[in-house]
């Protein structure tokens, strides 16, 4: 796997010389093989609860989707491949009509707390639940109302992780939860302080 390698073809190469990247992004190229996800993807990956795909159509158009879930909808199946249940939505079939016709999809898993971005070049795969049940025990989720369609693996042909920058930490309630739950027990411990306190000055004043 070699993102860089796969990701700059000739005309972006030309632009990377004429703006002045080429050279470092040659070495980068020189750089980035990997034989697939390493632990740290694979922990990343079991955190989100949502990504984008990208797919080509036939009418010539990417199609951009965003996919969501619980966390850790997203499976890791081994260190080359990942896999979802595909639930119920509008059912307009986009995606899935666009991948029937041209595999090839670009992956973006976002994390916003912690501000990391991992990019996905794959081959997606539709399977019908019917014809892997094995799979689609290893890929539903539990405890999460869903109806499912089918099931879509991606074989990751490469992956790199994106610069952090401009990416704005933004958190979901589930994450501010314990942050609150240890602001409000600090206020009431002051509140408890400061009963205790005037309870005291109370005494003294009578």
């Amino acid at each position: 796997m070699n993102y860089s390698k796969l990701a700059f073809t000739d005309g972006i190469k030309a632009i990377q010389q004429r703006m002045g990247s080429r050279n470092t992004y040659e070495r980068v190229e020189k750089m980035s093989f990997r034989e697939g996800l390493t632990a740290v993807e694979a922990n990343f990956i079991g955190q989100m609860d949502s990504f984008y795909i990208a797919s080509y159509g036939e009418n010539d158009f990417p199609y951009i989707q965003h996919r969501g879930g619980p966390q850790g909808f997203i499976k890791v199946i081994d260190n080359q491949t990942i896999g979802i249940v595909d639930f119920s939505g509008n059912r307009q079939y986009i995606s899935v009509g666009n991948i029937a016709k041209n595999p090839r999809v670009s992956l973006i898993l976002l994390s916003y707390p912690m501000q990391a971005r991992l990019k996905v070049y794959a081959e997606a795969e539709i399977i019908e639940i019917s014809d892997n049940p094995d799979l689609y025990d290893l890929l539903k989720p539990e405890d999460y109302k869903f109806r499912p369609e089918r099931m879509l693996v991606f074989h990751i042909k490469a992956y790199d992780w994106n610069c952090p920058q401009h990416i704005t930490p933004r958190y979901t309630e589930q994450e501010m939860l314990p942050m609150l739950q240890e602001q409000n027990e600090y206020v009431r411990k002051l509140e408890e302080e400061v009963r205790v306190l005037k309870s005291k000055l109370a005494g003294t004043t009578a």
